[in-house]
């Protein structure tokens, strides 16, 4: 059954709908819009694993393309989202065989975010990552 709540109050909404849940009364709870959310929270998910990864391979293109400005503050910020990508498929296992899919993705995010923040032409990185899923979260993996 669907609750007006859902668009006036969504955390009120939420709260309710896990009471029915959790009492067992599916019958009263609002199915469509749990499953709307559920649905939801997945895209979510892999939307957070594609944005660490465009920012781990912005450092690394930056580490590689720009060896001169390498410092502790970029060492720190590859090895803290290499972290993060762990508790992150940690926490979303069947999030790993999507990988190669969101690596290509996040990396043509991180080419374009390179060339604005290095100043250097487009055509210094190149089209497609140059680098495997394994050598990106690999933390002794430093490129150039």
């Amino acid at each position: 059954m669907k609750s007006p709540l859902y668009d006036r109050d969504f955390f009120a909404w939420s709260r309710q709908q896990a009471e029915l849940l959790r009492a067992g009364k599916l019958a009263q709870a609002d199915i469509e819009h749990i499953a709307e959310e559920i649905d939801s929270m997945g895209r979510t998910e892999k939307r957070e694993l594609i944005g660490r990864l465009s920012v781990l391979l912005l450092h690394l293109l930056k580490w590689r393309h720009q060896p001169d400005k390498r410092g502790p503050s970029w060492e720190a910020s590859i090895r803290v989202q290499r972290n993060r990508l762990a508790d992150h498929l940690d926490d979303n296992p069947s999030l790993k065989p999507l990988l190669p899919q969101a690596l290509a993705s996040a990396y043509r995010d991180a080419a374009l975010e390179a060339v604005a923040e290095t100043g250097l032409a487009g055509a210094t990185f190149p089209r497609m990552c140059p680098w495997t899923v394994e050598q990106v979260l690999d933390g002794e993996f430093w490129p150039g």
